[in-house]
């Protein structure tokens, strides 16, 4: 830990810097998710943060920061969204002029939000790397301040102030658990909260396609992937940072890897549970405690829910989706006799049993049919998993034979 009290010292004095720029954000305790998980479950939310994530704390506090030493011409940043927004606004309050390289492939709605907050977009290659190794060449040509998304020490103050707020908002935290891509979040926020009370345990959360961090993490040495393919894409990371990967060694206490279906669990959990939109990446932390990965019986846990820029496409897919995992939306397939009659028959049934249909297909093309039959696949909606054995236990008492189809 005395290696970095350097970065504690920075921690406090960004805590300062930052009042009246960012929100101090809820840590809002969830007695849905606490009996639920069998501990007591705060969430600190910032998605609700100004620009919708946490990224806004290091990048004001690195600019304000650099800019004390003189006047700063230009900021430059790489970024597909939540630091590119940080950034964005954080020179914009400062009055520095900022550009900010996206990958070509990064959603109209990111580029206009970081536009919107005043910075100019150069759109630069098909990956992160791509536009990183860009907006280093345009900082150096420019003489421009770069503004690193994870890897720097004023950055990682900023983020730790996440900590220091937890912990004043609750002094009994025995666990936190954070989302984690190139490992700046964590590292901030284990600095801070190890100095305060060293037995605070510090969980860190990564997908199963983007572990470049926990798998660092469990080597001991920097550990590419080629090409992290998540749902959370804003922590899709090839590696983490040199400096980020000794602060997690010496103080994070594990990290942990969660699939895809688990993500989107838990954000359909928010969602329904806590009236709380998470991005995928902000989400992380809850699917950790839903998937069973990480068992925190007993403890005060806080999950840092650190973003909810979605949009609403992705949304409204991971609601369905979670529907179909937790049974409450199925999809039903069976073979009917092609004659008048047949297919009211099993609305009936349906209705008798409170499904909400949600769509019919009707198919009599099919060539594995008879000539007499058609194949009939049914989108439906059930108060809860429960009623589904029973559903098709009564369709078949009534001789029409459906199987749940795959939600893949």
């Amino acid at each position: 830990m005395e290696g970095y009290a350097h970065i504690l010292e920075m921690i406090r004095e960004a805590d300062t810097v930052l009042n009246n720029v960012v929100h101090r954000t809820p840590l809002d305790k969830s007695s849905t998710f606490s009996k639920r998980y069998g501990c007591e479950v705060f969430l600190k939310l910032e998605n609700l943060q100004k620009t919708g994530s946490f990224k806004v704390r290091g990048a004001y506090y690195a600019l304000w920061r650099r800019s004390r030493k003189g006047a700063i011409k230009e900021c430059i940043a790489a970024s597909s969204g939540n630091h590119a927004q940080g950034v964005a606004y954080a020179s914009s309050l400062l009055g520095i002029k900022c550009t900010i390289v996206m990958p070509e492939h990064t959603p109209v709605a990111k580029v206009f939000a970081t536009k919107g907050y005043g910075a100019n977009v150069l759109l630069y290659g098909r990956t992160y790397d791509d536009s990183y190794l860009r907006a280093l060449e345009l900082a150096k040509e420019r003489g421009a301040e770069f503004v690193h998304p994870f890897d720097h020490p004023d950055v990682i103050a900023g983020q730790g102030t996440i900590g220091l707020e937890v912990f004043r908002a609750l002094r009994e935290v025995e666990a936190v658990v954070v989302p984690v891509g190139g490992g700046g979040l964590i590292s901030g926020i284990a600095i801070a909260l190890k100095n305060l009370r060293r037995g605070i345990k510090v969980y860190g959360v990564q997908p199963k396609g983007a572990p470049s961090a926990t798998l660092s993490f469990k080597k001991g040495r920097i550990v590419r992937v080629g090409n992290p393919e998540t749902i959370a894409d804003a922590i899709a990371v090839k590696a983490p940072g040199e400096l980020t990967l000794s602060i997690m060694e010496e103080l994070i206490d594990d990290m942990v890897l969660v699939d895809e279906d688990d993500i989107v669990r838990a954000m359909f959990l928010l969602l329904e549970r806590a009236k709380c939109v998470a991005e995928p990446a902000g989400a992380l932390a809850l699917a950790a405690l839903e998937g069973g990965i990480l068992k925190l019986e007993g403890r005060k846990v806080a999950l840092i829910i650190s973003g909810g820029n979605v949009n609403m496409s992705l949304l409204s897919r991971v609601v369905e989706r979670a529907l179909l995992i937790e049974g409450r939306e199925v999809k039903l397939r069976g073979v009917l006799p092609d004659r008048p009659g047949t297919l009211k028959s099993v609305l009936e049934i349906l209705a008798e049993a409170k499904a909400n249909i949600l769509s019919i297909e009707h198919d009599r093309t099919n060539l594995n049919l008879k000539p007499h039959q058609a194949q009939v696949t049914i989108t439906l909606e059930l108060p809860s998993s429960s009623y589904l054995k029973e559903l098709i236990s009564r369709l078949a008492s009534r001789g029409f034979k459906f199987k749940v189809t795959s939600i893949n």
